[in-house]
């Protein structure tokens, strides 16, 4: 492998090469800055145009692309919490919590340095771990990912401290709108009111830029409605949006002696889920945030640094090794990774095993590119941490909210270029600001639609495999270990309430 790896870097080091992985890491970071784009969307786009290009020059620029959008979408979550991504969903919790304390630079700094350590571990997985860590993969069956999806509801649930009611609300209502459309197995349709529009069901991306992002413009609007009438209450957003200093960007020692046992918890979480096909970037944020509310409890939410570097963490921990069932076995490992998948085939490459010995040029120059990405996205998000603060303190609160509305309205456009798109963004947009209004949790929400295309899918094969016996999940060690596991999680709110009225009483 060393015979390998010393070409793919001299080869990446050449400038045309090396250049396309900087313009691919500059393109993420702005991109994940705009609400209502993605890098699935980014690279939706240019994987056409790569058929023109050749391999050296098209995977550099994907690959960067893929490891720093990610990242890119902390930036307007932290500031204005707007979630450039979905990935960035959780960090707009204690991250915009700390930027309205004025310690916005902190967070962006916490951001950076908590997405590169996820980024070069999980890089690192892929160059050194990829055939071992796909054929791990490959004993997942259908009872494996049931019990997993249901450990990923049971942890939201499990980690929200004093709000355990409503968060299991908020995970039934997603797991109902997950349902809308054919039914995979029975292919009748549910919820559609004989809507060919909901026949394929609710899109997930307009739906997130409509929970987070016209929900937050309507947040925003409220907001400069009660600073007209009550001009004192500017400050709070004044801060959060105020410059910061390049210093502010860097983390003491201290700080990072702090962090560095939540990186590596939510790095070693991103990479086991980013292994397994399907399991999504999603379910280890939400893992990883969960360990975070059950160590500190209230304190979650409320400006925890921890709750900036466990997120940031996981979701670049997933982007590399999301690429190892890609690259060992032809599976994708997400949504984003399959596009890769569109690319090999428009070089005339097959993704799989033969990949590394037919080749193993660019199969190898992939990989390295990951790493050599995830290392350049430190001085260059730093950068743009720099940069964007200010830039969005001197843009008037009317224009940016008016740019943010065009960009969300865009990007659920785009989607599927139909009008459809718009509408599920501004339907949900208005259901997100009554949730928050109500004091109900988004997150657990929108985990539910996103894993219950996988807990019905695991739940009906594992039945068939099994005679329609329960007992399929808990006689497999590792479905077994994960429903003990997802059970302990549920039990743990009412179990540790008991403890704590014991306590007290």
């Amino acid at each position: 492998m060393i015979d390998q790896i010393l070409p793919a870097l001299l080869h990446l080091a050449e400038p045309a090469v090396f250049g396309f992985l900087v313009f691919g890491v500059i393109i993420g970071l702005v991109v994940g800055a705009m609400p209502g784009l993605n890098d699935s969307i980014t690279l939706a786009v240019l994987v056409p145009i790569t058929f023109a290009m050749p391999g050296d020059l098209a995977f550099p620029l994907l690959v960067g692309i893929y490891c720093s959008a990610c990242f890119g979408g902390s930036f307007p979550a932290i500031l204005l919490k707007i979630p450039g991504t979905a990935s960035s969903v959780v960090t707009a919790i204690d991250g915009n919590a700390m930027a309205r304390k004025g310690q916005g630079g902190l967070a962006l700094g916490i951001a950076t340095y908590s997405s590169v350590f996820g980024g070069i571990t999980s890089a690192l997985v892929l160059l050194l771990c990829a055939p071992f860590l796909a054929e791990q993969a490959l004993r997942f069956g259908p009872p494996e990912y049931f019990a997993l999806a249901l450990l990923g509801l049971s942890t939201v649930i499990g980690m929200a401290t004093g709000n355990a009611v409503r968060s299991t609300i908020a995970c039934v209502l997603g797991l109902l709108i997950a349902t809308i459309g054919f039914s995979p197995q029975s292919g009748y349709p549910r919820f559609t009111f004989d809507e060919p529009w909901l026949y394929d069901g609710l899109p997930l991306v307009p739906m997130l830029i409509g929970l987070f992002g016209i929900a937050s413009l309507l947040d925003m609007a409220e907001e400069a409605w009660v600073r007209r009438r009550n001009p004192a209450s500017a400050k709070a957003a004044e801060v959060a949006t105020a410059g910061v200093r390049f210093r502010d960007l860097l983390l003491p020692a201290s700080m990072i002696r702090r962090l560095l046992p939540t990186w590596v918890q939510a790095s070693a979480i991103g990479n086991v889920i980013g292994i397994l096909p399907g399991a999504g970037m999603l379910m280890a944020i939400y893992m990883a945030y969960g360990r975070v509310a059950r160590r500190f409890g209230p304190e979650a939410g409320t400006g925890l640094p921890e709750g900036v570097a466990a997120p940031e963490a996981a979701n670049n921990s997933v982007v590399a090794s999301s690429m190892v069932p890609l690259l060992s076995l032809g599976i994708p490992g997400n949504s984003t990774s399959a596009l890769f998948l569109g690319a090999l085939l428009i070089q005339g490459l097959r993704p799989g095993p033969s990949l590394f010995t037919d080749s193993p040029d660019i199969a190898y120059l992939i990989v390295v590119a990951f790493v050599v990405a995830n290392v350049l996205m430190f001085p260059l998000g730093l950068a743009m941490a720099r940069a964007i603060p200010g830039l969005v303190a001197r843009i008037p609160q009317g224009m940016l909210g008016a740019a943010v509305a065009l960009l969300c309205i865009a990007g659920a456009y785009s989607v599927a270029n139909s009008t459809f798109g718009v509408v599920v963004a501004l339907g949900f947009g208005i259901f997100g600001y009554l949730m928050n209004k109500l004091h109900v949790p988004l997150s657990p929400l929108i985990l539910g639609v996103v894993l219950e295309p996988v807990i019905e899918r695991s739940l009906y094969q594992s039945l068939s495999l099994s005679g329609n016996s329960p007992w399929i999940f808990f006689e497999r060690p590792i479905s077994g270990v994960l429903m003990v596991a997802a059970i302990a999680f549920v039990a743990w709110p009412l179990i540790g309430g008991r403890i704590t009225r014991r306590r007290k009483a």
